[in-house]
């Protein structure tokens, strides 16, 4: 390599940074090559005076390492740039500068500012609306730039399932252009414009020069827990640290056995079987209605095997945001959906809901509200961690495969938003799930599971055997140094 030559793209980074998509989304495993690209990418133009680039992550301390980058690439490339520390912003000879930026104080610190791109580290570390409000920032400073948004991610954090969702992962092949019509109305006049992003992987396998200056690398990533190995050594979306409900599965195989899987082919539910709803309310979030089958000849300690047949999800398709439909207008729906779906029409059909709908701080209550329109609820437990737990009790798998806890394929809103929650990393809230998430379809579940609770199954476990330095088992002797050895 020429001594000319600072920094040389390898394949996954070179396309990368040859995309021409409003959005890019790089990565998903660990050891990509994602934070060098990340640094390099805005360099393709800060020979404009006008450009000006973001580059993010959720707190300030999570740039150290963007920093360092940058700081032994920007300087070789352009020895008269210069980095004002105190700015975070790397100020170019053209006039043109690139700004270090977390969101610790919050996104709208952006608010009036703009940005002709904005990079993104670690993307599914922020919530939908966080992304959406840097979006807003994504303008030109003036003509001739490229205006786009870079991310990078992987596997896990709150805003998994938007990122998983947004670049339609696992739906459709990666390195397929998502094409989106978006419409205005312009003096009278319908707009429209053609916005698109894409989902370029990368994995540690495309980094040769990792690779190459760490043999082990590969190894270490191997030997993680099961989650983080899936996720950070196979850019698996569909497990990872710190995912609340790991026991969920959705093996469409089984639909119609019903083993070893929490998903399953509708049916008619037999007459005898109570009916029950759980609601969870939402304005400018969204709100969740569910119904639950239960089977009373079904049971582990004191409760029925619960079956979710249908679910009301009052949601506008962009994550976590609510339609701002009226109390009594929901009850209304609720009444036309129990009156036309076969498995609930004509049943007697009790429900159970958010406590705070009674709250009065505003007027009238929801819960009132609801009443006038002949939908009552009785108040829910809301002690978030024994839900939580009943949950867990009710997907846990018996010797034979079968949990007290089913969902019809039909209730694709739970089926999705279910396995994404997250684990609060707030201190003080270890055990409980991060309600920046998704939660409220599990919210109105947790109303019904407190309701009917259960005892987890009884397996049979195998004792430990306790580990003895002075022991002759050479077997376990091994077991317990051999990894340290060979790594």
């Amino acid at each position: 390599m020429s001594k000319n030559v600072i920094w040389t793209p390898q394949p996954k980074q070179a396309i990368f940074l040859s995309r021409w998509e409003d959005e890019v989304l790089f990565g998903g495993s660990a050891g990509g090559g994602k934070s060098d690209a990340m640094v390099i990418e805005p360099l393709r133009q800060v020979h404009i005076p006008h450009f000006k680039a973001l580059i993010v992550r959720k707190t300030f301390p999570e740039l150290s390492e963007l920093i360092d980058k940058s700081r032994l690439y920007y300087t070789r490339a352009f020895p008269r740039a210069r980095y004002n520390s105190t700015s975070h912003t790397w100020h170019f000879p053209s006039g043109a500068k690139i700004r270090f930026g977390s969101l610790t104080s919050g996104v709208t610190q952006y608010q009036g500012q703009a940005f002709d791109e904005i990079l993104i580290d670690e993307l599914t570390h922020l919530t939908f609306q966080e992304y959406d409000y840097l979006r807003s920032r994504n303008r030109p400073n003036g003509p001739g730039t490229d205006v786009h948004m870079r991310c990078t991610a992987n596997p896990g954090g709150v805003g998994h399932g938007f990122v998983k969702a947004r670049w339609q992962i696992g739906q459709i092949e990666p390195m397929t252009t998502i094409h989106e019509d978006v419409v205005w109305t312009e003096n009278g006049q319908e707009r429209h414009k053609d916005m698109t992003r894409i989902f370029v992987p990368s994995s540690v396998w495309d980094n040769k020069a990792l690779i190459e200056n760490d043999p082990g690398y590969v190894a270490r990533l191997a030997s993680l827990n099961e989650a983080d190995r899936n996720a950070l050594l196979y850019g698996d979306w569909n497990s990872w640290t710190g995912q609340c409900f790991t026991e969920f599965k959705n093996l469409s195989a089984h639909y119609e056995d019903r083993q070893w899987t929490h998903v399953i082919n509708p049916f008619k539910i037999p007459d005898h079987w109570q009916i029950w709803c759980g609601y969870d309310h939402g304005y400018s979030r969204p709100f969740a209605v569910i119904w639950a089958a239960m089977a009373p000849e079904e049971r582990r300690g004191a409760g029925s095997r619960m079956y979710i047949i249908k679910e009301y999800y009052g949601c506008t398709g962009t994550p976590n945001e609510g339609v701002k439909m009226e109390p009594a207008r929901i009850a209304e729906e609720i009444k036309r959906i129990e009156d036309a779906d076969p498995n609930l029409h004509g049943k007697r059909i009790l429900r159970v809901g958010d406590p705070a709908i009674w709250g009065t701080q505003t007027g009238e209550s929801v819960g009132t509200m609801m009443e006038r329109q002949r939908v009552y609820f009785e108040k829910g437990d809301n002690n978030r961690l024994q839900g939580k737990m009943q949950i867990h009790h009710r997907l846990a798998f018996d010797d034979d495969g079968v949990p007290m806890l089913y969902f019809f394929r039909d209730c694709r809103h739970m089926i999705r938003t279910l396995p994404e929650l997250v684990y609060d990393e707030r201190a003080g809230h270890p055990e409980d799930i991060d309600t920046n998430g998704e939660d409220h379809l599990y919210d109105a579940l947790r109303y019904l599971a407190q309701r009917f609770p259960v005892t987890p199954p009884l397996k049979q476990i195998e004792p430990v055997k306790a580990f003895d330095p002075l022991s002759n088992d050479t077997a376990m002797r091994l077991d317990k140094y051999d990894f340290y050895r060979r790594f």
